[in-house]
């Protein structure tokens, strides 16, 4: 056990894990970081989902049982093994084999992390939570994310807008209904809507008993997302002029970040007595406030780790070296941390007691990680 508490503890740990992140990045050049490197963490992201929000942390059994850090050591093996073969079936299919990566091979990446968390928290893994094995399930789970992904990616996704640059390849292009750019950050806001529902506790929904059964559960928490994720989208991007990848930054990913911290490295603590939805409220208020500083600071770290690098576009290095930090590096990270390491060191506990989940809190009967 540890002698820390919540806050404390969360803190400390969301420290320790920051600077260990910064010092990962400043290994890398920036094309290095940007690409391969942040490529193949993504790649373990849904993974690190299923593990820590589906199965809980507690099987597979043999690595659950495990002492720390053999066990967290454990699910970071299982974690990199099945992302190396992600990576390297997106890298030959959508990626069409071509270094340096192409923005439709990192993109349709990014939009599966979203579908991890849509399928396995606002769905709580159904239909797949019905499959009695759990390994079993959470690996079809796993197939399932990237099966919905590709259908969603070929559908809604398009990259005319790069013809004509060394990065676009006909072939490989989807064709879709949208701007390749606003339909990733357009996935990302509505994923920020689902973290303001962890926030709240599902609020009002858990007024009405029969909405809180999966799939109905599943159903209608999606369509929040999307209908507010999506006004959202466009009240910046339309009404407000700013541009996606600015926008990205700016909004969903600070709060996104913010909640992650908040809800899963604090557990809530900040606010466990106050009552819903005035919780929610507060809550929802400080991961936006702490997200938008934490994203500050990283930005003015940018130059000493990495660099300095161009704001805007048409690369919009700044803005993605700092979607990369926050979610690509620092989010995982803190996963690893909380849903493999069970806060080793500084929580010492027994083989196979989990501790927390660097997923949010989910109110179906499928799969409920207790903390964000």
């Amino acid at each position: 056990m540890s002698r820390l508490k919540q806050p404390v503890l969360g803190i400390v740990a969301t420290a320790l894990i920051i600077g260990i992140s910064f010092g990962f990045i400043s290994l890398f050049s920036w094309p290095t970081f940007a690409g391969w490197v942040s490529y193949a963490i993504m790649c373990a992201i849904p993974t690190t989902i299923v593990i820590g929000a589906f199965w809980k942390s507690e099987v597979p059994v043999g690595i659950a049982r495990r002492p720390q850090p053999l066990s967290g050591a454990l699910y970071l093996a299982l974690a990199a093994a099945l992302a190396s073969v992600v990576a390297l079936v997106h890298y030959l299919t959508v990626g069409g084999g071509f270094s340096p990566l192409t923005p439709v091979l990192i993109q349709a990446i990014i939009v599966s992390v979203v579908v991890a968390f849509w399928l396995t928290i606002m769905w709580g893994g159904w239909p797949f939570a019905l499959i009695q094995n759990r390994v079993v399930a959470g690996l079809t789970l796993l197939a399932g994310i990237y099966l919905v992904n590709a259908l969603l990616f070929r559908i809604f996704f398009s990259y005319d807008f790069l013809r004509g640059s060394p990065a676009y390849h006909a072939g490989l292009d989807p064709h879709g209904a949208f701007n390749g750019w606003n339909a990733t950050v357009f996935a990302v806001t509505s994923l920020s809507v689902m973290f303001l529902l962890a926030h709240l506790d599902l609020w009002p929904l858990t007024r009405f008993p029969r909405l809180m059964r999966q799939p109905v559960l599943g159903a209608v928490w999606t369509m929040i997302a999307l209908v507010l994720g999506g006004g959202l989208f466009l009240i910046g991007t339309s009404g407000l002029g700013i541009s996606a990848p600015v926008f990205l930054v700016r909004v969903p990913i600070p709060f996104i970040f913010g909640s992650v911290v908040l809800l899963n490295m604090l557990e809530g603590s900040l606010f466990a007595r106050a009552a819903q939805p005035l919780k929610g409220l507060f809550s929802t208020l400080t991961a936006a406030v702490l997200g938008s500083l934490l994203a500050f600071g990283y930005t003015l770290l940018m130059p000493v780790v990495t660099g300095p690098l161009a704001s805007g576009g048409p690369a919009n290095d700044a803005e993605i070296w700092l979607a990369n930090a926050l979610l690509a590096v620092t989010f995982p990270f803190l996963a690893f941390h909380t849903d493999f390491f069970r806060r080793w060191p500084l929580v010492r506990s027994g083989a196979g007691r989990h501790r927390a989940s660097a997923s949010p809190r989910n109110h179906s009967a499928t799969a409920s990680p207790t903390t964000v």
